[in-house]
C-alpha cells in the first residue's frame, strides 16, 4: 500500500477527499487511481460495494484511520483517493486561461463551473499560481478536475504561442465593454485575473477587454462569480 503524507506540490500522487471525489475520479480517470482508503467509520455498505466493484483487483483497497488524520480535518471525510498526478495538454477550442490565481478553493470552484457550462480546457498561467493538484483544488470541484483539461504555463506568451487563433477576452474592472453587450467569438478564452490584484493593465491591449456590470454598492465581484458569469455568457448560444 502506498505510504500517505501530508500533500506537497513536488510529490507523485495527490489526494482525492470525499466518497463523492473519489468516485469521480474511479469512474472518470480510473487510470489515475492508485488505491482507495476507507475510513474504519465509513457505514455506507452501497458506496463500498460500488468502490469494490470499480477498483477490482487492480486497485488495491485499505481500511484505516492514520491516513484521515493525516490528509483530512473534516469529520465527514470517509474515503481517500491516491491520485497519481499526470500531466495533460489542452485541446484546441474554447478555453479558461487563470492568471496568478492564488486560492486553491476558489480554483476548485471554478473547475467545477468550466464543466458544467462544458468548458473542458483551463490554463492557469504563472510560476507562483495555486496548485491545480492540491487536494483542496480537487475538493472544492468536487470531483470536476477528473474531467477538465488543466494544463500551466509559466507566462501568457507560452500560452498564446500555443493557441494563436483562439479569441481573447480579458475581464477586468475598467474594460472596454460591458459582457452583455460583446459577442464572444469561437474558439474564446475567457481571462481572469489574481483574486486581489486582478489582471495586469497590459491585458487592456490584449484581445477584448470586457467588464461585468454591477451596481456601485460593490467594488468587485468574487473570481468564482466572475467566472461563472462570463462562462454563461460565453456558453449560452452553445447547442
Amino acid at each position: 500500500m502506498i505510504k500517505v503524507n501530508s500533500y506537497k506540490s513536488d510529490n507523485i500522487y495527490t489526494y482525492g477527499l470525499g466518497a463523492t471525489v473519489a468516485m469521480e475520479y474511479l469512474l472518470k480517470r480510473r487510470d489515475a487511481v492508485k488505491a482507495v482508503i476507507l475510513h474504519p467509520g465509513f457505514r455506507s455498505v452501497e458506496t463500498i460495494e460500488k468502490i469494490k466493484t470499480i477498483c477490482g483487483n487492480d486497485i488495491p483497497i485499505s481500511t484505516e484511520e492514520k491516513p484521515f488524520n493525516i490528509l483530512s480535518k473534516k469529520d465527514n471525510c470517509f474515503v481517500i483517493a491516491v491520485i497519481e498526478k499526470k500531466k495533460v495538454e489542452l485541446k484546441d477550442g474554447n478555453h479558461m486561461v487563470l492568471v496568478n490565481p492564488s486560492n486553491c478553493g476558489n480554483m476548485g470552484t471554478i473547475v467545477r463551473s468550466c464543466l458544467g457550462f462544458g468548458v473542458e480546457d483551463l490554463a492557469i498561467v504563472g510560476k507562483t499560481s495555486a496548485d491545480p493538484f492540491d487536494p483542496k483544488t480537487i475538493r472544492a470541484s468536487m470531483g470536476a478536475c477528473a474531467s477538465v483539461r488543466i494544463e500551466v504555463f509559466d507566462d501568457f506568451s507560452d500560452y498564446q504561442k500555443r493557441f494563436p487563433h483562439n479569441n481573447l477576452y480579458p475581464f477586468m474592472l475598467d474594460g472596454s465593454t460591458k459582457l452583455q453587450e460583446t459577442t464572444i467569438n469561437k474558439p474564446f478564452s475567457l481571462i481572469m485575473g489574481n483574486e486581489a490584484t486582478g489582471l495586469d493593465p497590459a491585458f487592456k491591449n490584449i484581445g477584448r477587454p470586457i467588464r461585468i456590470e454591477h451596481s456601485s454598492n460593490i467594488d468587485s465581484l468574487n473570481i468564482t462569480i466572475a467566472a461563472s458569469i462570463g462562462l454563461y455568457e460565453a456558453t449560452k448560444s452553445c447547442e
